[in-house]
């Protein structure tokens, strides 16, 4: 290693790459490729980095708008919070399990603590019978009695649970999971891609149910302990170290610079971005100016934006990028409420709803969740609503900001159980995002498999992020990763 590390030096110092777009995934890999001394410049179109993590101010508290945690699964994220000297900064959630609203003819109920995705180990538990009713439980147990699949297996996860265990677990339990989890509802859900292992288990214990027992128990062995963390001050705090970071290797970012065209000549590539003017900026004539065109040329692009942005760069230089997947549109409203009736924590850490039972999918209650938050907020509350699914635009999308927030508070009223007034109200803080199919709808590996193959022919070329990872942290960084060190390997050593 020691006789290549010059020549290493040397060919990574006239390297040049430009990565387009700021979110988790494009300060990765500016950050992979700025690490062995590659000359690095990245293209954010808006005014702020991190993409689906965004912080936002409610009165004088710091919240997370966007993303408020990450998965612990495979410990990527954990690495690299660690290596970015966070680690005396994460937390584990508090404030007890998530309750369901929205059963049929049933008040709401805590959601069950033991199953896979919603899923139960067993029916007749009293957690998991409150919900579904006797008629239901005894349906599911019907599962014990049937034989398990023996040629192939049921892709998907909807029709799997419906014939194995009932109508009544599918709509009441698994529905609300994926919904919430993965926006989608449980027949467009790809079984082996949400829960990988769960058919061959079927298949060797012989239920659905005994199927979930099995892995429950293999992965508390695993990985014992919350399956996800969060940051004291925030998920904000990740992006601002990876900033911080990248600082520190010499990157240059540029913020407000919409990339306008990517284009290959031989072995370099040309980058035109438009850098916008700033707010505050006026002519010798006192007109605002307009933005500037910009060039820049590389030697490699890594292509970070959402999955529109990056179709529509990438559209001549990868022919056969594919169809594009469903992109979910999603608001969260999040809302600072002088609320005393909220401090014993009525929903727990927040709320699931049956599909169709309410216009919002989810509520969080942050200040029962996160500790740092609350001791920060004091007296007051933090809730946020999620609005928007698979197929289904946000309820709030056709509403201006106040619109917007007062049919979160109406949501939250419902959804936690207390009268919440308009008084109450102190502050609210509205997000948008466009979230990437999720891989475990049916479907989407094969296509994200045929994109990214489409993308590896072209040279010097990479694409990260959610569309093309699936979303959630614990994917998109161990993914802008790998596909970095493609790009750097292949522009170091060829």
């Amino acid at each position: 290693m020691s006789d290549h590390a010059p020549e290493l030096a040397a060919r990574a110092a006239q390297q040049h790459i430009v990565v387009i777009g700021g979110g988790i995934g494009g300060l990765v890999a500016a950050r992979e490729c700025a690490k062995v001394g590659m000359g690095v410049t990245l293209l954010e179109a808006s005014d702020a980095l991190g993409g689906s993590i965004r912080s936002a101010q409610l009165d004088d508290l710091t919240i997370d708008a966007g993303a408020e945690s990450f998965a612990t699964r495979g410990g990527h994220v954990r690495a690299l919070v660690d290596e970015l000297g966070l680690a005396d900064q994460v937390v584990a959630p508090e404030g007890g399990g998530a309750w369901l609203s929205g059963i049929p003819d049933a008040p709401d109920a805590p959601l069950p603590a033991g199953g896979v995705l919603g899923i139960p180990a067993n029916p007749f538990v009293d957690d998991v019978r409150r919900i579904i009713g006797w008629r239901g439980a005894w349906r599911a147990y019907i599962d014990r009695l049937r034989p398990p699949l023996t040629i192939g297996h049921q892709q998907s996860l909807g029709k799997l649970v419906r014939s194995r265990m009932g109508d009544r677990v599918h709509d009441r339990l698994v529905a609300p999971v994926t919904a919430g989890v993965y926006s989608a509802l449980p027949d467009d859900v790809d079984t082996d891609a949400a829960a990988p292992g769960l058919n061959a288990t079927l298949t060797r214990v012989g239920s659905l149910s005994g199927a979930v027992g099995v892995l429950m128990g293999e992965r508390e062995k695993k990985a014992p302990g919350s399956a996800v963390l969060g940051l004291v001050g925030g998920m904000g705090r990740l992006v601002d170290a990876l900033r911080a970071d990248l600082d520190t290797y010499g990157v240059a970012v540029r913020t407000g610079a919409r990339v306008t065209s990517v284009e290959r000549d031989g072995a370099s590539w040309t980058v035109a971005y438009d850098e916008m003017a700033a707010a505050d900026d006026v002519d010798a004539d006192g007109a605002d100016p307009a933005d500037v065109g910009v060039t820049l040329t590389a030697t490699g692009v890594v292509v970070a934006t959402a999955e529109p942005a990056a179709r529509g760069l990438l559209d001549t230089l990868v022919p056969d990028l594919g169809t594009a997947g469903a992109s979910p549109e999603i608001e969260i409203v999040s809302l600072l409420l002088d609320a005393p009736q909220l401090d014993a924590a009525p929903r727990g850490s927040g709320v699931l709803t049956v599909p169709g039972s309410h216009v919002a999918k989810a509520l969080t209650h942050s200040t029962a969740k996160w500790g740092w938050l609350r001791s920060a907020a004091g007296d007051r509350h933090v809730v946020r609503v999620s609005f928007g699914t698979q197929g289904e635009p946000a309820a709030t999308a056709a509403l201006d900001d106040d619109g917007a927030a007062q049919l979160a508070l109406s949501q939250a009223s419902a959804l936690l159980g207390v009268e919440l007034q308009p008084s109450q109200l102190l502050a609210a803080h509205r997000a948008s995002f466009v979230q990437a199919q999720p891989t475990s709808l049916i479907g989407a590996a094969e296509r994200r498999a045929a994109a990214r193959e489409a993308v590896q022919a072209v040279p010097g070329l990479a694409v990260v992020g959610a569309w093309m990872a699936g979303t959630g942290l614990a994917q998109v960084i161990p993914d802008a990763i790998a596909e970095t060190d493609r790009l750097r390997s292949a522009l170091l050593w060829e």
